[in-house]
């Protein structure tokens, strides 16, 4: 059985990625911060499936535990699965917060960043041990990179969600001589429960009803799964338009805030 770790999977596209996973037959690590509640119901869902999960607490903005954290999923791939490494990484935990350019402060820019650049960066460092030969990972970016996902307010979010496309593209070149597949996956506006729920509050600049109300049935990242073989180091980006047929090159579509 193959294992996946999933990150920031207590709701969302985290959630419907681990969930999907073990549809297909892969065993799931997921992580939660503070949605415990929601990292429990991801584990009954799995295990209503017939799957196998395990969920650990991690803060991605918080690399000091990222050590201790490493331990824990030895353990759990040890008890669980009596394996010693896993196959793929879904680096998808983080954050939504907006301010204006000139309201956005250092505190703030810090906070983003530790989340969603130097956590993805240094936790991805700290699991490479434990990450099988011909594995893959796959970071969880967003349409706020893209010249069509640009929303004034976002300019720290963006720039951080950049930089995990641009991480993606390295990783995808050192890591290669392991057989490591790296690719990051912009989605488009999805209801999730970051940013406040900044998809309802924005409606009127996304697809009409029913057309991009959740994570798609792929977890956000349509038919694309990490064991699949594909050129690595490309960014995908996912139109939930499309009626989840799955990663496709589309043209622009404006958006009225990051996924």
């Amino acid at each position: 059985m193959q294992i996946v770790i999933v990150t920031g999977a207590s709701s969302g596209i985290g959630r419907s990625v681990a969930v999907q996973a073990a549809r297909r037959g892969t065993g799931v690590i997921l992580t939660y911060n503070g949605n415990e509640r929601g990292a429990r119901e991801t584990v009954a869902a799995i295990e209503a499936d017939g799957g196998t999960a395990v969920a650990l607490r991690l803060d991605v903005g918080r690399s000091e535990t990222f050590p201790a954290f490493r331990d824990e999923v030895a353990g759990a791939l040890r008890d669980t699965w009596r394996r010693d490494s896993f196959d793929h990484l879904v680096n998808n935990a983080g954050f939504g917060r907006s301010a204006p350019f000139e309201d956005t402060t250092e505190e703030m820019f810090d906070e983003l960043m530790r989340a969603l650049l130097r956590g993805p960066y240094f936790l991805t460092r700290a699991l490479l041990p434990l990450l099988a030969d011909g594995g893959a990972i796959v970071n969880v970016a967003s349409n706020a990179a893209s010249r069509s996902g640009m929303e004034a307010g976002y300019s720290a979010y963006g720039t951080m969600k950049g930089g995990l496309v641009v991480l993606s593209r390295y990783l995808a070149k050192e890591l290669s001589p392991r057989g490591i597949r790296v690719n990051s996956v912009s989605p488009g506006s999805t209801r999730t429960r970051i940013g406040g729920d900044a998809f309802a509050r924005h409606r009127r600049g996304h697809p009409g009803p029913g057309r991009a109300d959740g994570p798609g049935p792929a977890g956000g990242t349509g038919r694309h799964r990490p064991g699949r073989r594909g050129a690595a180091g490309r960014r995908r980006r996912l139109d939930h338009r499309a009626g989840h047929r799955g990663l496709r090159r589309l043209q622009p579509v404006a958006v009225r805030s990051p996924a």
